[in-house]
């Protein structure tokens, strides 16, 4: 395969692995494998720093658990009184749990930082002094000083919180929470909920519109992505993804002209209109893609696909895998810095 230094500029691919608790680095001119670098017990939300000198990646010591068992409209079904993962937390080894500090230049682990119960995912804020983190167990969020290492707020939410993410002008951060659908919208002055509204489906997800006015949040278990108004946070428009799709993380692209979708069990990442929600191709990729991210430039994708054990690269152009790289146990997150 051609080099792709000449059209994505020098760059590197950062995937976490979460069944082998360690992060794969790909050079992205070459797309080989620089490194693996053991971070901790199943690494899941990987983010990089704004200066690119540092990974933080979430790492948990609770087991990994199978999805619950839906109901009709898609929803989990619980045994009363209980939590998908209500078994997972007696075995869990809490003293796993944390944000693994990595040095970007020694590839490797410099700490772990403590910042509550089952991190899972987490976004920075736009100056990249502070983490914002959901630990899914116990359904709260977490606001982490990345220099003093203290969690300076718990914001509580609703069940399983997972995806997280900063808007453009960093004024706010969404949490989404999958046991009841809940989007929760948090000030990053106050730390404070402004306000939370309802998608269903177990939302996986979000991402922005680089001009911050719209937001995107797939529904995993209702096959659906929808709309928000990330302005007035609210819900615009929902619309169905092709049969079969089980969306799990959303990027826009640089120019904010298309959304990317990676599907799970589908094996596809599919490409909408950012301003119209249409479906305009499905791109066939890896077993169950989870994480996805897009070169700065926006010419490639990258999929980590769990089942098989690799990461698919996509040329946006033509909208087709053109490689697979191997990596560890169960590729989960993605994120590229220089």
């Amino acid at each position: 395969m051609a080099s792709l230094a000449q059209s994505a500029g020098a760059y590197q691919v950062y995937v976490t692995n979460e069944k082998s608790g360690d992060v794969t680095v790909i050079d992205g001119a070459t797309q080989k494998v620089l490194a693996t670098m053991k971070v901790g017990k199943r690494p899941r939300g990987i983010r990089i720093s704004p200066d690119g000198k540092s990974l933080f990646v979430a790492v948990s010591g609770t087991p990994i658990s199978a999805p619950p068992k839906l109901d009709a409209k898609g929803n989990p079904i619980f045994e009363k009184g209980k939590d998908d993962d209500d078994d997972d937390d007696k075995k869990a080894d809490k003293s796993a749990d944390g944000i693994a500090v990595v040095d970007v230049a020694q590839k490797k682990v410099l700490r772990k930082i403590k910042v509550g119960s089952d991190p899972e995912q987490l976004a920075l804020s736009s100056d990249g002094k502070r983490l914002y983190v959901s630990n899914e167990d116990v359904g709260t969020a977490s606001v982490l000083n990345v220099a003093t290492e203290k969690v300076e707020h718990i914001i509580p939410v609703s069940r399983e919180p997972e995806g997280v993410g900063t808007t453009p002008d960093g004024k706010f951060f969404y949490v989404t929470c999958e046991t009841e659908g809940e989007i929760y919208v948090i000030e990053t002055g106050t730390y404070k909920v402004v306000t939370h509204f309802n998608v269903g489906g177990r939302p996986r997800s979000v991402a922005f519109l680089p001009d911050g006015s719209r937001a995107y949040i797939p529904s995993e278990s209702a096959g659906q992505l929808h709309l928000i108004d990330a302005v007035q946070h609210k819900l615009l428009k929902t619309v169905a993804l092709p049969a079969g799709c089980r969306p799990m993380c959303v990027r826009t692209s640089p120019d904010g002209k298309k959304v990317y979708v990676s599907t799970g069990r589908s094996g596809t990442v599919c490409v909408l209109d950012a301003q119209t929600m249409d479906v305009l191709n499905t791109i066939k990729v890896g077993a169950r893609p989870w994480g996805i991210a897009l070169t700065s430039d926006g010419k490639y994708l990258y999929a980590a696909n769990g089942p098989s054990d690799d990461v698919s690269i996509v040329d946006l152009a033509s909208e087709k895998e053109i490689a697979k790289i191997k990596c560890g146990g169960s590729p989960w997150g993605v994120d590229l810095g220089k």
